[in-house]
């Protein structure tokens, strides 16, 4: 016989296990119902992925790739610009999301970004359709036809036709489509030879061709009427047939009938060119633009004789008020608008001192057009300027480096006084840094500075002009008891 205390073990066990079949045959109805579930579920039609163009308005983004160049994304002053990201900011609009740029150091690196970046995107960065890419990546119609163009320069015998180029010292970009023509070329005249670089851009090549470093070059037509003006050595040799197109790129979706984004970029860029947006880009980066504004001393003496008098007391009166000389104050306004108030530029800048209207607002210049509200506003800018700049700069050379910074922006400027150091010269010498500022443009300098692309060149003749205006300023208006800022002062303060 079993012993007791087994026996209750055992009848312990048993009510357990009647316990457990009970629960489990109350349970079973809910687990048929659950597993139905589940079965609806594995075959229920999932909820339909976004497309890419619902992808972006989700994001509340665009975001572009391009590249650091002039005719593609550069910072002008205190605002981001370029063809490119013009165009691609009026499509973000017209999407009503916001703009986001990210840049590339070469095209084969853009490409490489483009297909590796798992978010939709658009390639905008003066592209023509390579057919070598085209199962990976999808081209929009054409917003823009330009003619790639031979360039040479000036003193030496201008080529012609392409057997003109044989045994020329000619360098192009690396994997753009002038090394795709040069080397369709090659196919005809064998003996033609050309070297490629992924440390350059246009401007650099032009460059080099107006100093003599290479003989030939090849930039688009619309690159040679943007640069032409700072290389006076450089002449159009020819232009190759047939015209480009300049088109955006897409990645190919994952889901080949996805065309959303695509179709909403052509629509967008046949209105632009319809509605005439094109050709006010075209217009603004392309059109023939004397940017330093060169005029004739008859000119300046009669602008002196029938506009100044009108402004003076402004001038004198907002110069004074933020411890300027007010003949410093006009001559930085005559360079920019030569005293006109009603003054407009192509690159959007307006007024008789030329304010951007990201700076008017910071500065709570509510209308640029107003010569009152502008010429305080210029003034309040340069006295801004002349405080934000390091103590280390010295008077009168600070105010060299203030309009530097007015014309350029602080941050290309302080890229350009470390490069400057970085060459072993004083970044506190306007001279030393003059000679330094021509580098920003230039991508072996640019690449290394923290803001990029800048017209160099340009400050450097924007403080010379000026520098001529207040001298002509100073002899013409300037009382023996008057200091001038040129006479040794080391003050900001200027007082009549």
């Amino acid at each position: 016989m079993l012993a007791p205390a087994l026996r209750l073990c055992i009848l312990a066990d048993m009510f357990a296990l009647s316990r457990f079949r009970h629960s489990l045959l109350m349970l079973l109805p809910l687990l048929f119902v659950l597993a139905g579930c589940q079965e609806d579920q594995e075959h229920s039609p999932a909820p339909p992925a976004l497309d890419s163009l619902a992808q972006i308005r989700a994001a509340g983004e665009l975001v572009i790739l391009t590249r650091n160049t002039p005719s593609t994304y550069f910072q002008e002053r205190n605002d981001a610009a370029g063809f490119e990201y013009d165009l691609a900011m009026a499509f973000a609009r017209q999407l009503g999301v916001s703009l986001r740029v990210e840049t590339a150091d070469t095209i084969e690196q853009l490409y490489l970004q483009m297909l590796i970046n798992q978010q939709p995107l658009l390639a905008a960065a003066g592209l023509t359709a390579d057919p070598a890419r085209q199962p990976d990546v999808l081209y929009s119609q054409s917003y823009l036809q330009v003619l790639p163009q031979v360039i040479y320069h000036s003193k030496a015998a201008r080529p012609r036709r392409p057997e003109d180029l044989i045994g020329k010292r000619i360098l192009v970009l690396k994997d753009s489509v002038h090394a795709t023509l040069l080397k369709q070329l090659q196919q005809q005249h064998p003996e033609l030879s050309f070297d490629t670089s992924d440390t350059v851009e246009s401007v650099d090549l032009l460059r080099m061709v107006d100093e003599g470093q290479i003989d030939i070059t090849l930039v688009n037509s619309n690159e040679l009427a943007m640069h032409q003006v700072y290389f006076p050595h450089i002449q159009l040799a020819f232009s190759l047939e047939p015209a480009l197109d300049l088109q955006w790129a897409l990645r190919q979706p994952r889901k080949r009938s996805d065309t959303s984004l695509l179709d909403a970029v052509n629509s967008f860029l046949q209105q632009s060119r319809e509605q005439g947006l094109i050709d006010a880009l075209v217009e603004r980066y392309y059109g023939h633009l004397d940017v330093m504004g060169y005029i004739g001393a008859n000119a300046f003496a009669k602008h002196l004789q029938q506009r100044m008098p009108q402004y003076e007391s402004l001038f004198r009166k907002h110069a004074q008020e933020f411890g300027l000389d007010w003949r410093f104050l006009a001559a930085v306004g005559y360079q920019e608008s030569h005293w006109d108030p009603q003054a407009r530029s192509k690159t959007g800048v307006r007024g008789l001192m030329m304010l951007t209207q990201r700076t008017a607002d910071e500065l709570g210049v509510q209308d640029r057009l107003d010569p009152t509200q502008s010429i305080r506003g210029g003034a309040k800018y340069l006295a801004q300027m002349l405080e934000r700049l390091p103590d280390s700069i010295a008077y009168p050379e600070r105010y060299w480096f203030a309009l530097a910074a007015y014309n350029i922006g602080l941050g290309h400027l302080e890229d350009a006084r470390r490069l400057t150091a970085q060459a072993g010269l004083d970044p506190d010498s306007w001279i030393d840094v003059r000679s330094i500022l021509p580098r920003l443009s230039q991508k072996q300098w640019y690449s290394q500075t923290r803001y990029g692309f800048a017209r160099g060149g340009e400050p450097v003749h924007f403080v010379n002009n000026i520098r001529r205006y207040y001298d002509i300023l100073s002899w013409s208006t300037l009382p023996a008891s008057e200091d001038s800022i040129l006479g040794g002062l080391h003050t900001p303060a200027i007082k009549d």
